[in-house]
């Protein structure tokens, strides 16, 4: 099976104990790694940076709600600091969709898909117990994600023997056109997460929801975050949010709940928080059929329909 591998080493004073494959010779990794990116793509790079901080930063506390061995390959001083000023929503958003992820697939009979939209430094691949004939679709701006992959690789991080990982570049417009190359069947049960894939207007988010409602079979799960700043855009206050959820994602095929932050923290143990963050966590199902199961039953009618004209035929 066809497998990929991603991330960094980072300086050894900031190696935790559970970064088994970030090695002290590859300690200024991660500032290469930001030397390689052009000024175009360091703001991408610098959030990807600052998420896997955050996952570094939740690792190695006492109780963690994740654990990510991987995340501290890419930490350097500087965004370590960062992080430690962010709040824990991104780490429970991360464990919310870790779950949701890993209880869907393992209610799948056969081959499994999963969809992340990504920053290119998404670790679930690896960090995951996947299970059998789990096929995962990484959709990430490609030259962060190649970067991060290479380094991964020479930290020895792999994903499973019995899994398929699967990368599709975010820019080129026929992401659909890729998946159905890559062996995505719409015909098959598939959940999608997206955390981290820069979403800049409401188009570009309308475009995912219409990438997801023709590719996913009637069923799938669509979940993950939503920018806050797109909502408050569109909406103004937050007050309607749940109406405007309700409309885009139903108008896209779509049944949508929002997720509460302080619910996921009660269900885990953890401080009440506040509802004050930059993202939306959602979960949606499809209520369409894709297009692949409208194309099975567009032929399967036709074949029906011949039949009944042949039976006819043969009776006159």
């Amino acid at each position: 099976m066809e497998s990929l591998a991603r991330f960094v080493s980072s300086p050894a004073s900031l190696v935790p104990r559970h970064s088994l494959f970030c090695a002290p010779k590859r300690a200024r990794r991660g500032d290469m790694l930001r030397a390689r990116l052009s000024n175009e793509n360091d703001l991408l790079f610098d959030s990807a940076i600052t998420a896997a901080s955050l996952r570094f930063q939740e690792t190695n506390r006492p109780e963690p709600l994740l654990l990510d061995p991987y995340a501290g390959c890419f930490v350097t001083f500087d965004f370590d600091m960062k992080a430690k000023k962010q709040t824990p929503h991104y780490c429970l958003s991360t464990r919310y969709i870790d779950d949701k992820l890993l209880s869907t697939v393992s209610h799948i009979d056969g081959l499994k898909q999963v969809v992340l939209l990504t920053d290119g430094m998404d670790t679930r691949p690896y960090r995951l117990k996947w299970p059998y004939l789990t096929v995962m679709f990484d959709i990430s701006p490609d030259r962060v994600f190649k970067v991060a992959t290479q380094n991964l690789k020479d930290a020895g991080a792999k994903v499973p023997e019995t899994c398929v990982f699967l990368h599709i570049p975010s820019e080129p417009s026929k992401i659909l056109e890729a998946l159905t190359a890559k062996g995505f069947n719409g015909n098959r049960p598939s959940i999608w997460a997206i955390q981290g894939f820069p979403v800049m207007t409401l188009a570009n988010f309308e475009e995912i929801l219409y990438l997801v409602g023709s590719m996913a079979m009637e069923g799938s799960y669509f979940l993950g975050e939503l920018p806050a700043w797109l909502v408050e855009t569109e909406i103004g206050k937050k007050p309607d949010l749940n109406s405007w959820m309700d409309q885009l994602f139903m108008s896209n095929g779509f049944k949508v709940k929002i997720i509460n932050h302080a619910e996921i923290a009660k269900n885990y143990g953890k401080q009440p928080v506040s509802e004050d963050y930059g993202n939306v966590l959602f979960i949606a199902e499809q209520l369409r059929l894709s297009d692949d199961q409208m194309e099975t039953w567009r032929r399967t009618s036709e074949r029906i329909e011949e039949d009944g004209d042949e039976d006819g035929f043969e009776e006159l």
